[in-house]
């Protein structure tokens, strides 16, 4: 019997040992074992290298001004591991997560016997959330963030009705194969039989991998920069502005909450999964509750304003792509500013190729490491340090950064979603 949240947490975070365990059959035999809450629920399915929590996000705060109730699943948590399930933006409370833990955990130790094995913490923490959704808080559509790749991801027990693909790019190889082919295939998992996908995803190899699987399942394929794009108009104080267009709807002037040029993207992903669901679910949107709904999004850790003097902003990089688009809208919004990074990562992350693009928008690169198992530390980063710096203490370069910045400097956080999350604590 557990008596407290820290003691649920503990045995949560107690799997984390056991690693990442790709395969369904031990998320299908406690899905047969909790009498399927996955199929009592209407999902949509995200999965994409970058780009995820943006989109749920947005699509979140869309159907929220819709006055749907929408419960999300996301990974990882910035301030509070609650925040991982939520509903209408409401991180689940403690209370909900000592009684999962109580449900879930004797099935856990009965697999645990079993041939297949004891299940990681990924799984526990997706049966806990579908178990929720289906029985103990019911909403109108969840939203499920996968976790790794799609196919063998342990979200992909859910039959969704629409699945997003928001990029591709060269992020977790050890699991998901080395080209842009195989990450692709394992993405392209995530479609269903007479499910359409829509995709955010650019390289033409990857496209023609996602198309190939979406023929075979017979699913519509929705093509960012075919059956919908957009134009860009200019950087907003925050936000975005950019015109929409689809085979659905045009609309003009759309204003994200969220900044980064990369962000019109996202928002535009969002906006045809809504569109969709309005066609073929008749989901009861109007355009206004879309632009309501992309202006209102907050998700922290995007191209985030933590400090306005000086400016200090956090952002969640953390693999080459996500660091080429963060250099691209770093350029755009500052572009008279001295921009100095402060960068930590994990061990497995590409750092030198990050660093490479990140200098493109800033002036210098400090390098740093944090109290985490997997963070990099000064030897990791040793091949770069002939032209970068490091500093040991993080926090003592923020504050020295507050005392001491120009009105033409901006300093950005960035390199990892562990890291910006453990910065987040001090503001």
């Amino acid at each position: 019997m557990l008596n407290t949240y820290k003691e649920a947490l503990n045995w949560i975070h107690g799997r984390l040992p056991l690693g990442i365990k790709p395969g369904l059959k031990r998320m299908e035999w406690l899905m047969k074992k909790l009498d399927h809450p996955e199929r009592r629920l209407r999902t949509v399915h995200i999965a994409g290298t970058n780009g995820k929590g943006s989109t749920v996000t947005y699509m979140h705060s869309i159907l929220q001004e819709a006055g749907y109730e929408i419960g999300t699943f996301t990974s990882p948590y910035i301030e509070q591991f609650n925040e991982r399930i939520s509903v209408n933006g409401d991180p689940v409370s403690d209370e909900a997560i000592i009684e999962l833990v109580e449900i879930i955990r004797p099935l856990a130790d009965e697999l645990e016997k079993t041939e297949l094995g004891g299940p990681s913490e990924f799984e526990i923490i997706t049966a806990m959330a579908l178990y929720y959704f289906a029985y103990i808080r019911p909403v109108d559509i969840v939203l499920f963030e996968v976790g790794l790749g799609g196919r063998l991801d342990s979200t992909n027990v859910i039959h969704p009705l629409v699945s997003i693909i928001t990029t591709i790019g060269m992020d977790h190889m050890q699991f998901l194969g080395d080209s842009i082919e195989d990450i692709a295939f394992e993405k392209a998992g995530i479609i269903k039989n007479g499910v359409p996908v829509i995709s955010g995803v650019k390289q033409i190899a990857a496209q023609e991998v996602i198309t190939r699987r979406a023929k075979e399942a017979k699913s519509a394929v929705y093509q960012f920069g075919e059956q919908f794009k957009t134009d860009w108009q200019e950087s907003l104080p925050q936000g975005e502005l950019f015109h929409f267009q689809s085979v659905f709807a045009d609309m003009k002037d759309l204003r994200t909450g969220l900044n980064g040029l990369h962000q019109t993207e996202n928002a535009a992903l969002a906006v045809m999964a809504i569109l969709y669901l309005r066609a073929f679910y008749a989901f009861n949107v109007e355009e206004g509750h879309i632009r309501l709904g992309l202006q209102a999004a907050y998700w922290p850790g995007r191209m985030e304003q933590i400090c306005k003097q000086p400016v200090i902003l956090l952002d969640g990089a953390h693999n080459p792509e996500g660091m080429e688009a963060l250099a691209a809208s770093l350029k755009e919004r500052y572009p008279d500013k001295r921009i100095t990074a402060l960068f930590a990562g994990l061990k497995d992350k590409k750092l030198g190729d990050m660093a490479a693009l990140l200098r493109k928008a800033a002036d210098s690169v400090i390098f740093t490491s944090f109290n985490f198992p997997r963070a990099a530390g000064e030897k990791d980063f040793e091949p770069l340090l002939s032209i970068h710096q490091w500093k040991e203490d993080w926090k003592k370069v923020i504050s020295e950064f507050e005392i001491s910045a120009k009105e033409d400097e901006v300093l950005v956080i960035t390199g990892s979603l562990y890291f910006i999350s453990e910065v987040k604590k001090q503001f």
